[in-house]
């Protein structure tokens, strides 16, 4: 459930003075390289995060100016800060891909489409949402669980806590095979479901990843989760996770409609460019990147990326060369024909780099 968000009120969020959140831009020589910045021009950063990727930007186009929207007030708080280092050169935006339309008509000049240069999405959380407990993302991090990227702005939208307090056991092992990708989606969500009638309502993350640890072993017929190893396991490229991550992972993308945002910002992204325009996106899971590589193929149906990897899939239908020609016309030219990744040099830097995936693609007329 997702309720009204007040869009135009001054984030709250304090930041100490000369103590800014460490956060490296993941990617951020490539993405400059393939928006190839010429002076003058006019970017959005649409996750803004701590700001590395826009001042990268800043610095290799003189003159050009950044809409900075993020939906974290931290965030945007930051970005405030940043316009003030970068005079009449940032226009910070406090929303998610949802809002930026009406956010947009707010900045006299900016709500034509058509009218962007670039246009950059650096998707999933940032490392300030992570190493700040309080926030609830992080299994290392002992904290109430939250997962909400607005943090208190919208008022009406659940945390993981109250989600987990309410959902059913059914729906809950849907949303951890569908979104967390997890095989134990069942076994998982009848011991949440099970401690939460039978123990406490789950408000920590560390009780989660407990409940899940505990769980998995037990499946397994170990008498003790760490004793017998299984707090952690490999994930696809074989490196050692909590087991707890796929559920951790499905219920953030649940309680911030995560899938959906990403969705509505490739549409959006398709209006807002000029023609020859720049789209960059930096994805750090596979639910994400299929969103994105669809788009960019042409997989979509009434603007959603579709589940079937092809444009047409009934062989009865026909049409006339020209209807086929005009449908088939692509929206996009990816200028990196393979998605790229970090260098060894870069993942060894900054470890959470490791599962990035970048694509950038031209927008055709």
């Amino acid at each position: 459930m997702i309720g009204k968000c007040n869009t135009r009120g001054k984030s709250t969020v304090t930041v100490s003075a000369g103590k800014a959140p460490l956060h490296r831009a993941v990617m951020a020589t490539e993405t400059v390289k393939f928006f190839e910045p010429q002076p003058d021009q006019l970017f959005i950063d649409m996750t803004f995060g701590a700001g590395g990727h826009t001042r990268a930007l800043l610095g290799a186009s003189p003159g050009s100016t950044v809409v900075a929207l993020d939906r974290d007030p931290l965030a945007h708080r930051l970005a405030c800060e940043m316009a003030e280092e970068f005079p009449g050169r940032i226009v910070p935006l406090l929303g998610r891909f949802s809002e930026l339309p009406a956010l947009l008509r707010t900045v006299e000049g900016f709500d034509r489409q058509r009218h962007f240069d670039g246009i950059l999405f650096d998707f999933g959380c940032s490392s300030m949402q992570f190493d700040e407990a309080s926030r609830g993302f992080s299994i290392s991090h002992n904290g109430p669980l939250d997962m909400r990227m607005d943090k208190d702005r919208c008022p009406d939208q659940l945390s993981a806590a109250e989600v987990l307090a309410r959902i059913q056991e059914v729906d809950l092992a849907r949303i951890l095979k569908v979104y967390g990708e997890e095989k134990q989606a069942k076994k998982i969500a009848r011991a949440i479901v099970n401690a939460r009638f039978t123990v406490k309502r789950i408000e920590t993350t560390a009780e989660l990843a407990g409940i899940v640890a505990h769980c998995l072993s037990q499946s397994e017929g170990a008498t003790e989760p760490a004793a017998a190893g299984f707090d952690f396991r490999q994930d696809k490229l074989r490196r050692p996770a909590h087991v707890a991550t796929k559920t951790f992972q499905a219920l953030r993308i649940f309680v911030n409609n995560e899938l959906n945002e990403i969705n509505y910002g490739m549409v959006l992204a398709k209006h807002l460019l000029r023609t020859g325009g720049k789209l960059v996106t930096i994805a750090f899971h596979s639910l994400e990147d299929t969103i994105v590589k669809r788009h960019l193929t042409g997989h979509v149906v009434d603007d959603v990326a579709s589940k079937v990897p092809l444009q047409y899939i009934s062989h009865t239908l026909a049409h006339e060369t020209d209807t086929m020609q005009e449908m088939m016309k692509p929206s996009w030219k990816q200028i990196n024909k393979h998605v790229m990744v970090p260098t060894d040099d870069e993942v060894a830097h900054n470890p959470r780099s490791r599962s990035a995936k970048l694509r950038a693609a031209v927008r055709l007329d």
